[in-house]
């Protein structure tokens, strides 16, 4: 690895981060960087209904929940980290669009990602990682979330 002054470590808080969060502060500091995160919540039509926008208020109603949530984790994963409120991005769209147009806005010259690889079906559907990676202007440093 080269030298690396803006570091993006992306987080889902759908899994066991710690050891992708902890692998960014670690090389981070090695580089004496700037860790910049995000966390990207995409709307639920990307995930259920291929793109139909025919929405209850049920639903309506879950993806703000869903917004708060990951907005209030965040924020406290930034003052947890000591990370500057305008180097907490918390976007809403396509995970690896948003990664990607947040490291060419940021001037990022690393991404930092979780993966857990990818079997069978998952791995002809891609993840975002792979969309990431593929993507990418800069390095990607994917880190293997082991199973628990």
């Amino acid at each position: 690895m080269g030298s690396y002054n803006n570091i993006l470590l992306a987080v889902d808080f759908h899994s066991d981060n710690r050891s992708v969060i902890d692998k960014a502060v670690e090389v981070a500091e090695m580089n004496s960087a700037t860790l910049h995160l995000i966390h990207v919540v995409e709307p639920l039509a990307y995930a259920y209904t291929d793109g139909m926008t025919t929405w209850g208020e049920e639903m309506v109603s879950l993806e703000a929940a869903i917004r708060e949530d990951g907005r209030k984790k965040l924020d406290e994963l930034c003052q947890e980290l000591k990370v500057a409120g305008q180097d907490c991005y918390f976007r809403t769209g396509k995970s690896s669009e948003e990664i990607h147009a947040t490291a060419q806005e940021s001037n990022i010259d690393l991404i930092i990602l979780g993966t857990h690889g990818q079997h069978g079906l998952q791995l002809l559907l891609g993840s975002t990682a792979n969309s990431v990676l593929h993507g990418s202007t800069c390095d990607v440093l994917a880190v293997r979330i082991k199973e628990s």
